[in-house]
């Protein structure tokens, strides 16, 4: 037994050696064969030789060691009087909101003085029918008839460009009269109008006068015609239309109107088919033209049942943003009519739904009303009204009669009358617009009987039409604006309890003039200020994407709603949005990842959040600053004549958005340049100009502290044995003030990238609300080592550059804040020479080099900490992501933990969709449609439709859903960025390629961001899935569709709320038919109990 035992025994230790035997072997043949392919410190030998030569050049021609030296002589001579201070970010918010408050109240008040003057002239002037008066018409000026007269409305107007107003031609001296292309220029209610508000015109100008940052002012009337000032000639588009009607501008349906829920019936019955289910179509979206994000609705499709266009909000209201209105749009294309139309089971269920969401208090809280979209009511449904409506009349009902039978007019505006809403008759496509506008000026009249001018600003937006209208042309795109707005009353006693609205006047503020307020310089490398409004939407955001390119710059569908939880999507909860959103005020904290260079590389850092309200608003106002460099300011001190002097050279420049001086104040400044309006203030030439002392004072400081680069770099330049191949092109400097120098070592027209360092390369200048990219991603390397990179925007083209750029920093110290930073542009072919030359090198004695990238058996690679290829022997790879090119060697990477993946995602992406066959009514657009759909409704058709229908239907909306093209959509993405290991220098590892192993090395460059990889080239892996850095679409199932449109995240409601007054006249409730007899008799008994309450 025991013998059994010994014999078991040793053939288990024999079999676990050999196992042991056989594992070690493996291990050894694999570190083996990689050190035999691919020698590691041959590798290394390259890599540090490349290492040196590449930061030798890039320090001599940058001057960064002589200005580091420079720096802190400065900082020792000066030790008393330079410090460094923590920034304390709640002073600085509130500081910023203070700021932010004081110029929107300016605007305000020019706003306000154009409401006291509008009402005083309405309230003089008496209604003449037979009034002739000319006026300057905007699109009509300065044309000439066949003869060369000037037309009729026309007449000489004299236009001068003004670069304060995007250099378009204007007359500062007079505003001109746009009227909507479906109205008449002479109708005696707009020549009245127009007579009237030429008083306007004196405000306007003392309104500019005062606060010349002011750009357009403008009056938008109740009766369609739109009074703009300045002057400035307006453009039909391609089909001589003008598609701009001032009453379905935000900013005049939210000063018109107070906050509203709104359920929509409409009428799907037999009856409705062909025509009038179009025409209800369209008065359904127009509807949805004139609600807000303050507003809430939903929209019932009726006949002998009940169908929500959107079965998932069954019995709930959803907010009136564009993404929902727009989704509802879509529903209503699959609405056909059939059957009979059961109205009181509708009327019910639309009652319900209203006094059920306003119990939740997540609605408006204000106004409710009812619009009723249909053929005709066989009854009056008083018993309805009784049960769910008298006598308190809460909801307005708001009837839409389609087509030109007029049989049951009359039970329909009995409803309107009764429930203080409005009767409108729609009979063609072309009569929707004025109609639906109708309903506004009932909502309005509490709030003008109130006599409450309640100041309303919009979200960020960019009104595309008039900047069509406008023939606007921007390399840059639309600018984003908000707009602030007041009602206009009229003030006569006779007219008091009709609550008659005369229009809306408003200001636009460019939010370009809120960004200049932020103190960049005290913000940091990577800090930033946004604000969001009282819906939780982005006013002001560096990482707000408003604009996408196609040819051209284009708004991006839902740009005007972008939640601040989608910029900053890594606060889960919602804390630091609901925060804002409630205006209150306090901190934050958070680990973010900040996309740069277009979002294909990311930063990781730690964001201290500090916010407040900007009083006198809907509007909150916050910073991020980043930990460590990011919290910290330096404050240097030197002689003001010593800094203008070294201001004042050639090679200087200031931050063109940045505000040292505000030049745009008074008129006779504007012509100052900020370098000019520094020294007349230092000076004391100008001391009413508006200056930042203490900002002025650190420009000075760097001016001086960076002035021997000049010199430096100009003894580099002189020098013919320096740079004799003319590889560097441009040595730069920014400081922490944005003040920047540069200096060329070839002429300008012989630079490869010609765009570096121009406003054309915004990526790569100090900004309104970020600094260069090469100082950002330069201050996050260690300290005194390079950062290069290929900008994205040359890398595919011949001329192609690489950048080159390190951070300086005050002190040794993670708190010590960074100064500045320098660099260089040099060719990429003079920097690929210097790679293959290092490679070029080996250890052995006798020259010949055990491996060569000359070899075909290997392939070498220069990347950098994120991947992207700067060199390579196949150029058409350069500027690629490696691992498209080396997939399988990329994914090992990620294995073995030398590059992280990072997920990121955008929530403001746009996807490609498919567009399918169109809805009837923007068919009617397109005369090949139109002809079948003509053979079968022929007769109505005939009796119904007109010529204007069918040419002025939605034509934006057509544009963009042609049949069979393709379209862009908003969606969410999720993507990948990719980040190297720092503490892992180098490393090799090996690739089962089928059975065939394939050994690379990858070895960091010294003092710098780059990686050599070498890899063998003997096996195909060609089999293996490349890495990309493709965004992936987030696929949401029906039930999270539904989860998403249900979910209503926190908002402020707006302050003033105008529901209802007990002085309303509501006999003035519609005018395309009059009340019969029978129905008057029946209604006063009704109005007579009503006012005895």
């Amino acid at each position: 037994m025991q013998g059994n035992w010994r014999i078991l025994f040793s053939h288990m230790c024999s079999t676990s050696f050999l196992l042991l035997w056989i594992f070690v072997g493996l291990n050894v043949v694999e570190v083996a064969g990689s050190q035999q392919g691919i020698p590691l410190s041959v590798v290394k030998l390259w890599a540090s030789a490349f290492g040196g030569e590449i930061k030798s050049i890039s320090a001599k021609y940058s001057g960064s060691q002589l200005l580091q030296k420079s720096i802190q002589t400065k900082y020792k001579e000066f030790e008393k009087s330079v410090r460094v201070e923590e920034i304390d970010g709640v002073k600085l918010v509130k500081n910023l909101a203070v700021r932010m408050e004081e110029m929107f109240r300016r605007k305000a008040e020019a706003t306000r003085r154009l409401v006291e003057a509008a009402e005083e002239a309405h309230h003089q002037h008496e209604d003449n029918p037979d009034l002739q008066y000319e006026y300057f018409n905007a699109v009509l000026i300065n044309e000439v008839d066949g003869e060369g007269n000037n037309v009729e409305l026309g007449g000489e107007f004299i236009l001068e460009p003004n670069d304060h107003f995007n250099n378009l031609s204007v007359n500062l001296s007079l505003s001109v009269v746009q009227v909507p292309t479906n109205m008449y220029n002479k109708d005696p209610d707009i020549v009245n109008g127009v007579y009237w508000s030429e008083a306007l015109n004196k405000v306007f100008v003392d309104n500019f006068e005062r606060d010349p940052t002011l750009i357009w002012q403008y009056f938008g009337s109740a009766k369609g015609f739109f009074r703009q000032y300045p002057g400035v000639k307006w453009h039909p588009d391609e089909h001589g239309v003008i598609g701009f009607d001032c009453r379905n501008r935000k900013w005049y349906i939210q000063a018109a109107t107070s906050p509203k829920d709104v359920v929509i019936l409409v009428d799907v019955s037999g009856s409705m088919k062909g025509l009038r289910l179009t025409i209800a179509r369209q008065t359904v979206s127009s509807i949805l033209d004139t609600l807000g994000d303050d507003d809430f609705f939903n929209i019932i499709a009726y006949n002998q049942e009940i169908h929500y266009v959107e079965p998932c909000l069954n019995g709930t209201l959803v907010r009136a943003d564009r993404a929902n209105k727009d989704h509802f749009r879509e529903h209503l294309d699959k609405l056909f009519a059939k059957g009979i139309g059961l109205l009181g089971e509708a009327l019910t269920e639309a009652f319900t739904i209203l006094s059920d969401f306003n119990q939740t208090g997540r609605g408006s809280v204000c106004s409710q009303a009812i619009m009723l979209v249909t053929d005709g009511a066989t009854e009056m449904y008083d018993d309805v009204f009784e049960r769910y409506n008298w006598p308190e009349r809460k909801v307005r009902i708001f009837p839409y009669l389609i087509g030109r039978e007029s049989a049951f007019a009359d039970n329909l505006k009995w409803m309107a009358c009764a429930n203080k809403g409005y009767f409108s008759q729609i009979s063609t496509l072309a009569d929707v617009q004025e109609n639906v506008m109708r309903y506004l000026h009932v909502m309005s009249r509490p709030k003008v009987i109130d006599h409450e001018h309640d100041t309303v600003w919009t979200e960020a937006y960019v009104d595309s039409a008039l900047s069509q209208a406008h023939k606007l042309k921007d390399k840059s795109g639309p600018s984003l604006m908000t707009t602030v707005a007041m009602p206009v009353f009229s003030t006569k006693n006779e007219t008091k309890n009709q609550g008659i609205l005369l229009g809306v006047v408003g200001t636009d503020i460019p939010l370009q003039e809120l960004m200049k307020l932020i103190p960049k310089h005290m913000l940091g490398i990577h800090g930033y200020a946004f604000a969001v409004t009282n819906n939780g939407y982005i006013l002001t955001h560096p990482d707000l994407r408003p604009l996408y390119q196609e040819g051209q710059k284009r708004r991006k569908p839902n740009y005007s709603s972008v939640d601040l939880s989608e910029v900053e999507w890594e606060d889960k909860d919602g804390i630091l949005r609901n925060a804002m959103v409630n205006r209150r005020t306090g901190t934050f904290s958070m680990e973010v990842k900040k996309t740069v260079d277009r979002g294909r590389r990311v930063l990781k850092m730690h964001n201290d959040y500090y916010y407040t309200d900007i009083k006198g608003t809907p509007f909150s106002v916050g910073v991020a600053l980043s930990r460590g460099h990011g919290k910290y300011f330096f404050r240097g001190n030197v002689s003001v004549e010593a800094g203008l002097r070294d201001l004042e050279q050639p090679d200087v420049a200031l931050a063109d958005e940045w505000t040292y001086c505000n030049t745009e104040e008074e008129h006779e400044h504007r012509h100052l340049t900020q370098i000019q309006a520094i020294k007349l203030f230092m000076t004391g030439r100008r001391p009413h100009l508006k200056c930042d002392r203490e900002l002025i004072q650190e420009v000075l400081f760097d001016a001086v502290v960076t002035a021997p680069l000049e010199a430096y770099w100009t003894g580099l330049a002189l020098n013919k044995s320096e740079n004799s191949d003319k590889g560097v092109e441009i040595a730069f400097l920014g400081t922490r003030t944005g003040l920047s120098r540069t200096n060329l070592f070839v002429p300008a027209d012989q630079l490869s990238n010609q765009d570096f360092l121009t406003a054309e390369d915004k990526e790569g200048v100090f900004n309104a609300d970020h600094f260069p990219l090469w100082y950002k991603r330069a201050a996050e390397q260690v300290p005194g080592t390079f950062i290069y990179s290929i900008p994205f925007s040359t890398a595919l083209e011949n001329k192609s550059v690489v950048l080159a750029s390190t951070a300086i920093q005050l002190l040794d110290d993670r708190k010590s804040p960074i100064v500045a930073a320098v660099g260089i542009q040099m060719k990429l072919e003079f920097f690929q020479r210097k790679f293959w030359t290092a490679c070029r090198q080996c250890t052995a004695l006798d020259g010949k080099c055990s491996i060569s990238c000359d070899n075909e058996d290997i392939n070498c690679y220069l990347i950098d900490n994120n991947g992207f290829i700067l060199v390579t022997e196949e150029q058409s790879q350069t500027g690629l992501f490696f691992g498209e090119v080396e997939g399988a060697v990329m994914n090992k990477l990620l294995q073995m933990g030398s590059f992280k993946r990072i997920t990121l995602y955008d929530y403001q992406a746009l996807c490609r969709e498919y567009a399918g066959s169109s809805d009837s009514a923007r068919m009617l657009s397109d005369p090949f449609s139109v002809v079948k759909w003509l053979l079968t409704e022929l007769v109505i058709f005939l009796l119904e439709f007109n010529l204007y229908s069918w040419w002025n239907v939605d034509l934006s909306v057509k544009a963009q859903r042609s049949r069979g093209k393709t379209m862009m959509v908003p969606c969410d993405t999720e993507y990948p960025a990719f980040v190297s290991e720092r503490t892992i220098k180098e490393t090799t590892g090996n690739i089962d390629c089928e059975g065939c192993i394939r050994s690379f090395v990858i070895q960091q460059i010294p003092s710098s961001n780059l990686f050599m990889v070498v890899v063998d080239n003997k096996c195909d892996c060609s089999s293996a899935p490349p890495v990309t850095m493709d965004p992936i679409e987030i696929m949401y199932n029906e039930s999270l569709k539904c989860d998403r449109l249900k979910f209503q995240k926190d908002r402020k409601k707006p302050e003033s709320c105008h529901p209802f007054h007990p002085e309303e006249n509501a006999m003035e409730c519609g005018s395309a038919t009059r009340l019969s007899s029978p129905l008057t008799a029946a209604l006063l008994p009704l109005i007579i109990a009503t006012i005895s309450r």
